[in-house]
């Protein structure tokens, strides 16, 4: 099955996108996005993008949270 080839809009961007296209971008997989749009990456890179924003929302969660006393113990 071929896959259906989409226009490129860097304006039309949710925040989600524009955070895989930033991430695509230190990548160097900006310029094949631009030409062939998200189908035209591989599983391999898509999964590379997926994973290091999974890192960086791992970090920001953990840098939200409140940091708990070694004192205070939870039952």
């Amino acid at each position: 099955m071929a896959k259906r080839r989409k226009d490129f809009d860097y304006d039309k961007l949710t925040p989600q996108e524009l955070m895989r296209f930033e991430v695509a971008r230190e990548l160097g997989l900006d310029d094949k996005i631009v030409a062939g749009g998200w189908g035209a990456l591989s599983a391999q890179e898509s999964g590379r993008i997926g994973g290091i924003i999974a890192g960086r929302n791992r970090k920001k969660r953990a840098a939200q949270l409140p940091e708990r006393d070694e004192d205070t113990k939870l039952p």
